[in-house]
């Protein structure tokens, strides 16, 4: 027989999210939500909420939670950055053939400063990488 999956619910947070336990076998037939853990995603951990007691299903489950939301942030980490490669190439088209000179003059030195810093920062990476060839 599949070992059934604990009744947990994950309420997502900046840093992690808050676990709570679902309840529906009460006298009064409602959901009830019980805050049993909180999850610090960047640690990679989790605690208990209070004087709770986890199984150590509900421990397993929170474990494969964090794994799941970690791959999942990394991906979306990716595609923001594959979604600003496409906005500065929007960006260059615009200021080609869209642009006026009141908007350029608006945008110029901040663009300007912000390519410098990100062209800066890939050029130390790739040079660090090339220096340590195992990274």
């Amino acid at each position: 027989m599949a070992k059934q999956s604990p009744d947990l619910y994950f309420r997502i947070r900046d840093n992690g999210a808050l676990v709570f336990r679902l309840d529906t076998e009460n006298r009064h037939r409602r959901l009830d939500m019980e805050h049993v853990a909180t999850v610090n995603i960047a640690k990679g951990e989790f605690k208990n909420q209070g004087d709770r007691v986890l199984t150590g299903d509900e421990e397993e489950a929170i474990g494969a939670w964090i794994t799941a939301r970690r791959s999942l942030l990394a991906l979306r980490e990716m595609e923001a950055i594959r979604t600003a490669m496409e906005q500065m190439n929007l960006a260059a088209q615009w200021a080609q053939s869209k642009a006026t000179d009141e908007q350029l003059d608006a945008v110029t030195n901040d663009l300007l400063m912000t390519m410098h810093d990100l062209r800066s920062v890939l050029v130390r990476r790739a040079a660090e990488r090339a220096r340590d060839p195992n990274e």
